[in-house]
């Protein structure tokens, strides 16, 4: 009997070259940072196209935008009608990334936190890898201008990731990262996908689970000087409260699959 044809490592499969880039970046009253960061994105990676994703900011964010694209033929505006939650944006500009042919889609945040010239290191690791997640907390990353309670939290929340979900990520939290457009239509973004903070961690789950390639590249964060923080407690309280839902089922099915696993002999190849 002829034998299948084992499916290389995932480590061992070659990917297509990179192509299209797109750059999304969701605003909300970030007026005075968003000029700058994206001035410093198109010097650091000019073959890049940029979308501005604005909910409706109340500060004059979106006509600010309008005005940035019709300065620069690769920067365009999706304009929403309210603020939804950083996962709905995201969710809204993948739409519209996949749909007009982009090869990579790019998260970064709009509050410069996010450093477009260390963006060249994501795509460079997104050659051997489907998501490439930028991290704070492996090996040569660090983050600038954090009292030690914002890194207690943002580290202590990664433990409690790796803890729950049992996900050999470092930084599964952190929002600056780059998909291969064929591993966003893989992870079925449409089904339950995560509205807030916690967005993150559930793209980055969706993403090993499926099997994916995801790897880590450090990255330097630098906390915002101008503009407010969108982070609050109810935030973090959503994040703690999924993932300690999606750590129960997914410990559950574990303890599940232990007394459902058929027979050695039926599983053995013929």
């Amino acid at each position: 009997m002829t034998h299948p044809q084992a499916r290389p490592p995932i480590d061992k499969i070659v990917r297509p070259p990179i192509g299209k880039i797109v750059v999304l970046i969701p605003t909300y009253n970030e007026r005075e940072n968003l000029s700058p960061i994206v001035s410093r994105l198109r010097a650091a990676v000019p073959e890049a196209d940029v979308l501005i994703l604005d909910d409706n900011s109340p500060d004059g964010t979106g006509a600010l935008a309008d005005r940035l694209a019709a300065d620069d033929g690769q920067v365009r505006v999706l304009h929403r009608l309210n603020k939804e939650g950083l996962g709905m944006a995201y969710l809204a500009g993948f739409a519209w990334a996949l749909e007009r042919g982009y090869d990579v889609v790019v998260e970064m945040d709009a509050d410069g936190s996010h450093q477009p010239e260390q963006l060249h290191s994501l795509l460079e690791a997104l050659a051997d890898a489907d998501v490439v997640l930028g991290s704070r907390w492996v090996p040569g990353g660090s983050v600038v201008n954090w009292p030690f309670h914002r890194k207690f939290l943002s580290v202590g929340g990664n433990v409690y990731v790796r803890v729950f979900l049992g996900m050999p990520i470092g930084d599964a939290t952190g929002g600056y990262r780059a998909y291969r457009a064929s591993a966003l239509r893989t992870l079925d973004l449409q089904k339950g996908a995560s509205q807030g903070y916690c967005f993150q961690v559930d793209l980055a789950w969706r993403a090993i689970r499926a099997g994916l390639r995801v790897v880590e590249v450090p990255i330097t964060f630098v906390e915002r000087t101008m503009g407010d923080s969108k982070m609050s407690q109810d935030i973090v309280n959503e994040s703690l409260r999924n993932i300690t839902m999606w750590g129960a089922r997914y410990r559950l099915g574990q303890v599940q699959s232990l007394f459902h696993r058929e027979p050695r002999w039926h599983r053995l190849d013929v």
